[in-house]
């Protein structure tokens, strides 16, 4: 099973995933980002290298709609037929594809700026309860995926037991600015989720302040750096 939403600031231009699944190490084989271009999600019986192939199309300048038909009809049909695809542009535009053979109670939600999508899910509403928990959390958008990931665990999620998570964002810069991973949790990897998202953001933007402006670096307190 995988859950996932794909959202969008487009006031800030900020774009992101965050996805959970049963398997181990979910997002990284599913989660895409390209800053300036869109988030994507590439689930089911993953072939990751849809991601890439789809942020290509998006960098192009194909809409997510065209991009994700002329990605989608370049397969083999039997491959394709089991693959869930996502996407969103900074701009808030959205795309879906699930195909015939995806696992389980599939489901699947465009909302506003925000595209949800699971497979073996408890129940068919999960990704709609997802993305409206996204659209209506305050906060930076990293906070707001967290929010609807956490609202579609509590929905239900998963027939079974979820086992990893990740977020994975980016904005003004060239590089994810968030690229947060539970691979692999007995329990509760979106608990685990939530947890680092608290660590890592107090943080986040000293951290590209190394990257662009290192001699105004905040040390962060490290033995040796003071």
């Amino acid at each position: 099973m995988t859950l996932s939403l794909v959202a969008a600031d487009p006031a800030t231009g900020e774009i992101g995933v965050a996805i959970t699944s049963s398997s181990p190490a979910v997002a990284a084989r599913c989660a895409h980002v390209r800053a300036g271009v869109g988030a994507v999600a590439t689930q089911n019986v993953t072939d990751p290298r849809l991601g890439p192939a789809l942020l290509d199309r998006l960098a192009a300048g194909a809409s997510p709609e065209d991009a994700l038909r002329a990605l989608v009809a370049e397969q083999l049909p039997e491959l394709i037929a089991f693959r869930q695809l996502t996407a969103v542009t900074p701009d808030g535009r959205t795309a879906i594809f699930s195909g015939d053979h995806a696992l389980g109670v599939v489901g699947e939600h465009q909302g506003n700026a925000v595209v949800s999508a699971g497979n073996l899910l408890a129940a068919p509403d999960v990704p709609m309860i997802a993305a409206a928990a996204c659209e209506t959390a305050q906060g930076p958008l990293a906070a707001r995926l967290l929010a609807g990931l956490n609202a579609g665990i509590a929905a239900g999620g998963e027939a079974g037991p979820v086992h990893s998570a990740g977020l994975l964002v980016a904005r003004d810069v060239a590089w994810a600015v968030t690229d947060l991973r539970v691979d692999w949790a007995d329990e509760d990897p979106v608990g685990e989720l939530n947890a680092l998202w608290e660590r890592w953001e107090p943080e986040l933007d000293g951290y590209v302040t190394r990257a662009l402006r290192p001699g105004a670096a905040p040390s962060f307190g490290v033995p040796g750096d003071e």
